[in-house]
């Protein structure tokens, strides 16, 4: 339990008795959830909007957390998909040529609930050390805190495990993509020679990975996260992609693993990222689990089992590809340097391949873009 300052106004409460004090930031209410930690010095409004965060409470390590404002830009939905934050310090006024807006002002219009003033490395230690919690955050600003009720709260949410959270977060119509990657003085621009047609799984996708898509030319469908094989089809694709998204794969696999078997015996080029690589992996009979404590950050080290070349990463997952599962004909292509753990597979007698990380993102800063590269050439030997 951490000291209460004078005149709290939020508190977060684990599920195992222990309070840690602040003040409120963003809207008032109370978000119940599982609390992470994400170890990323920049790209806050990203992680806040990235579908991924879905059902999880997000403490920044880094203690300046808005201090470049906010803009109109750097989202990756137009709804909040994290339950809250949890930072060190106060948000201070923005400091950055981009920002159009306080942090501050930007949580309360993305309808998100925070506390600053908490000591991050002591809670991120223990979630380090204990595996993420269930937590209960609440911002009040009168300072009316029942934290009995709040720990009851916490205590009653069922966690991740179990739960499927794409349908929560995919669109609910297919729609068409054609915003390509931002450039410097000019902005997000728009795709006018495509070369090919690509149908994305939106599982909870993030919007730079379309952008990236169709940069390389691929003019993109979106369809839910359970649209049937049959409806994938029709669009006539070049190729199909996999989007990233929240929540137990196992739960999500109940519908998807079936259309994904089909897809996969189309022969079509496949790329998935991060839980589209998980689904994968249960479509070809292999086993995910729940992490302790995830991979959530942007200076995550993966090697590369064919090159040997490192990639900094930038990751946000929950759970892992068990790579002993896999089948003889999928072979294992990235590891985590951190715990070697599984971070790819592609196929060997078919143009399927998939990371558990974010190539899209930006920390190496262009590291691992040659995976969309990867996937054109796939698609363009295809056509041969």
């Amino acid at each position: 339990m951490t000291l209460m300052p004078s005149r709290p106004t939020a508190a977060l409460v684990l599920d195992d008795g222990r309070v840690f004090w602040g003040h409120g930031i963003g809207v008032e209410g109370v978000r119940v959830g599982e609390v992470c930690f994400n170890t990323s010095m920049t790209g806050y409004q990203e992680i806040m909007t990235d579908p991924s965060y879905a059902g999880q409470i997000v403490t920044f390590t880094f203690p300046h957390i808005g201090n470049v404002g906010a803009n109109r830009d750097d989202i990756e939905t137009s709804t909040s998909a994290a339950l809250g934050l949890v930072v060190s310090a106060d948000i201070t006024e923005p400091s950055n040529w981009r920002a159009v807006q306080h942090f501050g002002a930007w949580l309360k219009s993305y309808n998100l609930v925070g506390i600053t003033g908490i000591d991050t490395r002591a809670l991120t230690r223990s979630i380090r050390d204990h595996g993420a919690p269930r937590g209960a955050l609440c911002h009040a600003a009168d300072g009316r805190l029942d934290i009995d009720a709040l720990g009851d709260a916490a205590r009653a949410w069922p966690g991740l495990e179990g739960m499927d959270l794409a349908k929560e977060v995919t669109c609910r119509q297919s729609y068409g993509w054609d915003q390509t990657g931002w450039r410097w003085g000019k902005g997000y621009g728009t795709l006018d020679q495509p070369k090919y047609r690509v149908v994305a799984v939106d599982y909870g996708a993030k919007r730079n990975i379309l952008r990236m898509l169709a940069t390389a030319g691929c003019q993109i469908t979106v369809v839910p996260a359970d649209a049937s094989a049959a409806e994938i089809r029709r669009h006539e694709p070049d190729g199909i992609f996999l989007s990233n998204g929240p929540g137990d794969p196992a739960a999500t696999g109940a519908y998807a693993v079936p259309v994904l078997q089909e897809l996969i015996a189309s022969n079509r080029p496949i790329f998935g990222i991060c839980l589209g690589h998980q689904l994968l992996a249960l479509a070809l009979g292999g086993k995910t689990r729940k992490m302790d404590i995830g991979h959530r950050g942007a200076n995550h080290p993966v090697k590369d089992l064919a090159t040997g070349k490192v990639e900094i990463t930038s990751q946000n997952h929950g759970f892992v590809v068990l790579s002993e599962t896999l089948p003889a004909n999928a072979a294992a292509t990235h590891i985590s340097l951190f715990d070697g753990s599984n971070e790819g597979l592609r196929l060997t007698d078919r143009p399927v391949f998939s990371v558990q990380y974010h190539p899209e993102a930006s920390p190496g800063p262009q590291d691992s873009h040659y995976l969309f590269g990867r996937f054109i050439d796939l698609m363009k030997e295809r056509r041969r």
